[in-house]
């Protein structure tokens, strides 16, 4: 395998993930892969920049071993401790037990408790250094992105920027690392939505703050453990963090994203026509079948739209399951600051709007109206739902 050099003696020996089908045993990536991406730096003092999940274990070291002996490797930095950046380092001590980890205190306990590793630790806080020969390293502490003993290592020399989960995305690489090596990088950026959505949005706060930290920097390549590299526009994953995190502090931005649910097709009926009114007013809408599709790719566009659409039919006095399951999930990650209307069929018993008041209240949504029928949808509620649809888009 060839090698991936970033510059002045840096190498990507990372592994790529088609074979997980949830990551984090939760969001699916069957379809679309992860990278763990681990970094050397071939210096006087070598330096191993984050590890790989515990798999693959013997081609991750192949790989590494064709740069530098394994032995030879003086530091190992740790940004982030979730294991699949950290789950060969129990592994690679007993091959070198010599090293010294680089880690933030708060990561300490965190080796104690996962690896049973408690010496040869150097405790880093903002601003350190460590100079490995032609390479100086400096340290940032990014709390809560997404854990709490989270940080990144900036290279000075080279300008880069080691950031970990930050910044990274879903999407194995296909035989390419850079983005400037792909032609459309939409679905990386798309990929990489849904990871913040999924992984990181709960945290917008800290993202925010991470970001405004990390401006004192000049930072040339975004090299994160999971995804593309950014070396022809590093500041475009960074500009889209700062969006998305932005999203959940103020709401988004001006578009529908339309949740539906079915039992015997009368709401489903009228789901289409109230997306008609929508787009009359120049808004397309994301629809999604609440029971059919994966929280994960609806995260990403209750995330970035304000406008919130609520279909779905009263279900024992309550509201469709599959509804009040993504609804939670979007207060799980902190997604606020929404408007909202519902529109819903119900048979013997109303419900589902009043249980959809009750769940937005706790998410801060502000519910504009509703539509509750019984049974069927008529004609006059056909155009009850188009009217629906038109008085929403306008209001956003």
């Amino acid at each position: 395998m060839r090698d991936i050099i970033l510059n002045d003696n840096i190498f990507q020996v990372g592994i790529n993930d088609r074979i997980t089908d949830l990551f984090e045993g939760l969001w699916p990536i069957k379809n679309s892969g992860i990278s763990y991406n681990s970094y050397i730096i071939k210096d006087t003092s070598p330096v191993l920049i984050d590890l790989v999940k515990g798999f693959k274990t013997d081609e991750f070291f192949d790989y590494v071993s064709s740069i530098v002996d394994l032995k030879a490797i003086k530091y190992v930095i740790v940004n982030h401790m979730e294991p699949d950046h950290t789950g060969v380092l129990h592994t690679l001590r007993m091959i070198n037990p010599g090293f010294q980890i680089i880690c933030t205190a708060k990561a300490v306990a965190m080796l104690k408790e996962y690896y049973d590793i408690n010496d040869n630790i150097r405790v880093v806080h903002d601003g350190d250094t460590i100079d490995t020969g032609t390479h100086t390293l400096q340290f940032y502490q990014i709390p809560f992105v997404h854990w709490p003993e989270t940080m990144v290592t900036y290279d000075v020399n080279s300008k880069t920027i080691f950031s970990c989960d930050a910044f990274g995305g879903y999407g194995a690489l296909q035989g390419a690392y850079f983005d400037d090596d792909y032609p459309d990088i939409s679905f990386y950026e798309k990929e990489a939505l849904r990871y913040y959505a999924n992984v990181i949005a709960k945290f917008a706060t800290p993202v925010r703050n991470a970001i405004k930290k990390l401006q004192i920097l000049n930072i040339e390549m975004v090299a994160p453990s999971h995804g593309l590299i950014w070396r022809k526009s590093p500041a475009r994953i960074i500009d889209l963090y700062n969006k998305w995190a932005d999203c959940s502090i103020n709401g988004g931005e001006r578009g529908v994203t339309l949740l539906y649910g079915s039992m015997y097709g009368n709401t489903e009926a009228m789901m289409n026509v109230v997306a008609q009114g929508i787009s009359d007013r120049g808004i397309i809408p994301q629809i999604f079948d609440v029971a059919r599709t994966h929280s994960s790719y609806i995260l990403p566009s209750l995330l970035v739209n304000k406008g919130v659409v609520i279909g779905a039919p009263t279900y024992e006095v309550s509201l469709f399951p599959y509804m009040q399951e993504i609804l939670k999930k979007a207060a799980l990650k902190n997604i606020k600051h929404k408007k909202a209307v519902y529109f819903g069929s119900y048979g013997w018993s109303r419900g589902g709007y009043k249980k959809v008041q009750e769940i937005c209240a706790e998410l801060g949504w502000e519910v504009l109206e509703g539509l509750e029928f019984a049974g069927k949808v008529t004609d006059k509620l056909f155009s009850e739902g188009f009217e629906l649809g038109k008085r929403f888009a306008t209001l956003l």
